[in-house]
């Protein structure tokens, strides 16, 4: 069938075969020149959009499948920081060219991941041009509960989800600099194609994190995004942060690699966040209830600098530079 499209498909049928669904949250979809949803009352707008450039964001090799989830991933990976529940998306796509296969495949990682996260398409646009994904999404969250970047406080123990630097040994592997086991590299590259956006996490800490953001340039370049907007330091410990590396426990990794990855890695899409010490028994409670691990790796303190100990307690030189689009080559 896809090969009787070849040569006839528009850009209208490109819609309609692949990205076109009827609307389960908003009150108009995808047809009109606007889509129209409503808002509950006491509930407020969380909104935030997210770009992917062939040879910036992924290379050419990602399936079609695992870039469709990725593109709405991380979108979802903020809301989730802001403790939002998805509701619907927008799509803008240019093409270099109409490719039915190719699209098939797009479109299923997207809807994949979608239907999981019960959140509609509902709009956008499409051209020819480099290949390029742009998604804005769309979600709820109540204004009294809201994660922030702005609440940290002093003495507030400072934690991430998941593993961070798996994306970043992927990377680095097919750049040639690190050479692992093929399991472990097959591993890594899927965390860096298919990350998983924690919107559990985010919805169960709500009351409960005092600020949170989503780990995309790198743990260390985020966490200080979270402690300008709320004006306080950090002290870290760089061995805990070391030891969520995922791949380091199926291969021998120097320190400082695994420092490298985890630090200032960036492509996780995991959660930074801050919590009182008198509430680690309900932030475990919450992160067993959404199914998501976190490790407690250092604690906010009243200057402005970040603090990096390592495993004796001794201070390190801050020489970890996070992803910059125009600094980072």
């Amino acid at each position: 069938m896809f090969e009787l499209m070849l040569g006839r498909m528009g850009e209208f049928d490109l819609i309609e075969t692949f990205f076109k669904r009827p609307a389960r949250h908003a009150t108009l979809g995808v047809g009109d020149d606007c889509a129209l949803l409503a808002v509950p009352t006491g509930q407020q707008l969380a909104i935030s959009s997210d770009m992917l450039v062939e040879g910036r964001h992924f290379l050419s090799t990602v399936s079609p499948r695992h870039l469709g989830h990725k593109a709405l991933a991380v979108n979802l990976s903020d809301l989730a920081a802001c403790g939002a529940r998805p509701k619907a998306f927008l799509l803008a796509l240019a093409l270099p060219e109409l490719v039915p296969h190719w699209l098939s495949e797009f479109s299923q990682g997207l809807w994949d991941l979608a239907d999981a996260h019960q959140c509609d398409l509902i709009g956008g646009d499409t051209t020819r041009g480099p290949l390029n994904i742009c998604i804005t999404v769309l979600g709820e969250v109540s204004a009294a509960q809201a994660l922030l970047r702005s609440g940290a406080q002093v003495g507030d123990d400072i934690y991430v989800s998941g593993t961070l630097g798996d994306a970043r040994l992927a990377l680095e592997v097919f750049r040639g600099h690190l050479e692992v086991p093929s399991a472990v590299f097959d591993a890594a590259r899927l965390r860096m194609e298919m990350p998983t956006p924690r919107i559990a996490l985010g919805l169960a800490l709500r009351g409960l994190a005092t600020s949170a953001a989503d780990i995309s340039d790198g743990f260390l370049g985020d966490l200080q995004h979270i402690l300008k907007a709320s004006g306080v330091g950090a002290t870290i410990e760089t061995a805990s942060v070391a030891a969520t590396l995922a791949s380091a426990k199926n291969c021998h990794l120097p320190l400082s690699t695994q420092l490298n990855l985890t630090l200032a890695g960036g492509d996780d899409y995991e959660l930074v966040f801050t919590a009182p010490e008198g509430l680690r028994s309900a932030v475990t409670a919450a992160a067993m209830a959404s199914g998501t691990s976190v490790s407690r790796v250092g604690r906010i303190t009243g200057s402005c600098d970040l603090i990096l100990l390592d495993s004796e307690g001794n201070h390190m030189a801050n020489h970890f530079q996070s992803f910059d689009h125009f600094k980072t080559p």
